[in-house]
């Protein structure tokens, strides 16, 4: 029987640094490289950078396109990485159900400074007025999900060294990743 491909999630609030450390940890895994921000329909972009939130049901195309992709990736044998908010329990339940040894982690930071790095960025659909509303959106993890968070207070680099330390440690699941 074929091991499980594994699956590194990395979540958080919009501008937590989500995409940079995920495409960090796939370059050190040498595996595929998810951006679901990258799935998002037009319309929901456009909803955003309006400064619009999200509704769940504006959501739920946007986790079906992940979810297949991400089950197309598992039937190749392919492991990956992917940067994804994760902000519902029930968005996560159904990355986690996927055919994939999934690991979790949450990159958490004080909201001031995650509004300063999203009023730095250029050319990201993300308006810094929905920060508030991921906040509050953002559920904490259930008695049944294990999340490792890592405290995003310090230089990029060292988050990117704490998040391949948390992966390489968890269950060793992540560090007999096969390589695609």
């Amino acid at each position: 029987m074929n091991e499980k491909q594994k699956l590194i999630v990395v979540m958080g609030v919009s501008g937590c640094g989500k995409s940079s450390v995920a495409q960090a940890l796939a370059t050190h895994f040498k595996v595929e490289f998810v951006e679901a921000d990258d799935f998002h329909p037009q319309e929901n972009k456009q909803h955003m950078a309006k400064g619009i939130a999200l509704s769940d049901a504006m959501r739920e195309p946007w986790i079906a396109l992940l979810q297949a992709h991400l089950k197309q990736s598992a039937r190749s044998g392919r492991s990956c990485v992917m940067s994804f908010s994760g902000l519902r329990r029930s968005h996560r339940a159904k990355i986690r159900d996927l055919p994939f040894d999934s690991l979790f982690i949450h990159l958490e930071g004080d909201q001031q400074l995650i509004a300063e790095r999203i009023n730095a960025r250029a050319d990201h659909f993300m308006n810094a007025n929905l920060l508030d509303s991921q906040y509050k959106t953002l559920e904490s993890a259930s008695k049944k999900e294990t999340i490792l968070s890592i405290d995003i207070n310090q230089s990029l680099e060292l988050v990117i060294a704490d998040a391949i330390a948390v992966a390489e440690k968890a269950d060793n699941r992540v560090t007999q990743i096969q390589k695609p």
